[in-house]
């Protein structure tokens, strides 16, 4: 039987992290170092699925027979890109813009293998419904989450649950950062079946 080729996750995120572990595939997580400013005039989804595929390729070209995950997510309010707050106060400004409305999180994979020419990117744009939102419940969430790392502060897997009214998409993991369902069919296209590869636990460092 061959060998599985080397997989690399282009991501220091630990939510990413921790969702590839679930298919049990032994893999590397490293930095892509690369700049995550917008273009001008550049749509969300385009951002999203642009600077997925720029993680991928920044450690595909150093590793060319590794199977590498790019992936990005922004956060949509009316065509205008809204990523990381990074501060508690612009934080609180994104949750009140996003109050009583629906916002796309944009989520964007890649998945590329430089030896054998393979690059693809998938979209898995996922529609929130947010409650409307008091400032104390505001304060509440990002005091006990401090989300500053997230598309649009928004960290569904803890206590950001509260925030919402509702969640539409047909890849459930992609409002965390990794869609799976893509990821999978993505990973298998690229020559790594997730269901014939060596199932490994713990499997990301």
């Amino acid at each position: 039987m061959p060998t599985p080729p080397r997989l690399i996750l282009a991501s220091t995120s630990r939510y990413r992290r921790e969702l590839l572990e679930r298919l049990r595939l032994p893999f590397e997580a490293m930095s892509p170092e690369t700049d995550e400013a917008p273009l001008p005039g550049e749509p969300p989804a385009r951002l999203a699925e642009r600077l997925a595929l720029a993680k991928a390729r920044a450690l595909a070209g150093r590793f060319p027979d590794a199977v590498v995950i790019g992936a990005d997510q922004v956060a949509d309010v009316d065509g205008v890109a809204i990523g990381k707050p990074g501060t508690h106060e612009r934080a609180v400004r994104q949750l009140r813009a996003m109050s009583g409305r629906t916002i796309v999180f944009q989520t964007a994979l890649a998945v590329v293998r430089e030896s054998t020419g393979f690059a693809e990117v998938r979209r898995a744009p996922v529609s929130v419904r947010f409650r409307t939102l008091t400032d104390d419940e505001i304060e509440t969430y990002l005091r006990t989450e401090q989300p500053y790392d997230c598309a649009g502060s928004a960290k569904c897997e803890t206590l950001g649950i509260a925030l919402l009214e509702a969640i539409d998409s047909d890849d459930p993991t992609a409002l965390v950062g990794l869609p799976l369902i893509r990821t999978a069919q993505l990973l298998r296209a690229a020559g790594l079946d997730p269901l014939r590869a060596p199932a490994v636990d713990g499997a990301g460092r």
